[in-house]
């Protein structure tokens, strides 16, 4: 049944484009959520995966605007509704509570009047993005034509696509630049938050991120990660001794230098290193307490928003990734939903 909802949005947009008027409640196969004006689907793909579309009403959308859509892979072990968040409640799982992407998301569109935001959260069967990968050799096809499927139901013309992760989310981002040798021209912003573990000299991934950076000066690509080295848990060390976002930022670094000339500055525990006025941006907080900032680094201090902002007119309102949370007026004060289809 659900893999049936993509063929019917897409013939819908394709051969009614009058019932996507403004006075519609909800584009179709979309339902109107209770809050803040949106209008939610989710889909449930044969290829293990599973996603929610978040957009503003028709009403809220104008026409003329530039269209932007997000993908947010999820980090491993967090479900989509996990991953967007809502308000913290005894007995409710943590989860809900430490990234809270939607109301970031949300705070960006209050910020930025100038775009037509949607948000869609991919979630992999068995919450683990490597596994899926796994699972499917093929995956960095099956990731090109999922995007492609996404964008035709959602009944916007061109819009940009912006591609983001959270820890083990970053593999479906991988999994994206393995599947062609240049990145598609529709996608000008990339976002790990401290994703990065797999970034691969071999795989070329140093080279299709510098052919597309160079393609436009529009285009962004933003990694945040923070020391993982020293970090313990119950006395053991979190990490291996090659692994960890840190390391992998170093060698993205180590990488981009050959080509480009860095710039490297300092804003309490927290390195920037920038090249081509900015466009690549790769900040480590430093982490002298060794402290676990895995989604500190996320919910906590607004590593969303910031990635999203960075050199945009909305980056005035958010100069770094720290705290406190900007965006606790747009937390929903329930979990998204899936509505159970009992013909399935």
């Amino acid at each position: 049944m659900h893999s049936r909802i993509i063929c019917l949005l897409i013939c819908l947009v394709l051969t009614r484009p009058d019932l996507l008027t403004a006075s519609e409640p909800v584009w179709p196969g979309f339902k109107a959520s209770p809050w803040f004006e949106e209008q939610v689907a989710y889909l449930h793909l044969k290829s293990e995966l599973r996603l929610i579309i978040v957009a503003p009403r028709p009403e809220r959308i104008a026409a003329g605007k530039p269209n932007r859509v997000v993908l947010f892979a999820t980090p491993n072990g967090n479900t989509i509704e996990q991953t967007l968040g809502c308000q913290k409640q005894e007995g409710r799982d943590w989860h809900f509570e430490i990234q809270q992407i939607a109301a970031q998301h949300r705070q960006w569109q209050a910020w930025n009047p100038h775009e037509n935001l949607v948000m869609v959260c991919l979630e992999a069967k068995g919450l683990s993005w490597p596994g899926w990968r796994a699972r499917h050799p093929d995956n960095p096809a099956l990731i090109r034509n999922l995007l492609q499927n996404i964008l035709a139901a959602i009944p916007l013309n061109s819009p940009r696509l912006t591609l983001a992760c959270h820890s083990g989310g970053g593999s479906f981002l991988w999994g994206f630049l393995n599947g062609s040798d240049q990145i598609p021209d529709q996608v000008d912003r990339f976002l790990f938050l401290d994703a990065n573990y797999s970034f691969s000299v071999a795989d070329q991934h140093g080279r299709k991120f510098l052919d597309w950076l160079r393609g436009d000066e529009k285009r962004q690509l933003t990694v945040v990660c923070y020391d993982d080295r020293n970090v313990l848990f119950r006395g053991k060390k979190v990490i291996g001794p090659t692994g960890g976002t840190y390391r992998a930022t170093g060698r993205m670094r180590d990488r981009f230098a050959q080509d480009l000339k860095f710039q490297e500055s300092r804003a309490g525990d927290l390195k920037l290193e920038t090249a081509l006025n900015g466009r690549l941006t790769l900040v480590t907080h430093l982490n002298p307490k060794n402290q676990i900032l895995h989604t500190t680094l996320v919910g906590e201090m607004n590593g969303y928003l910031y990635g999203m902002t960075l050199n945009t007119p909305a980056g005035e309102h958010i100069k770094l990734p720290t705290g406190p949370r900007q965006y606790t007026p747009w937390i929903q004060p329930e979990p998204f939903t899936e509505a159970v289809d009992s013909s399935d």
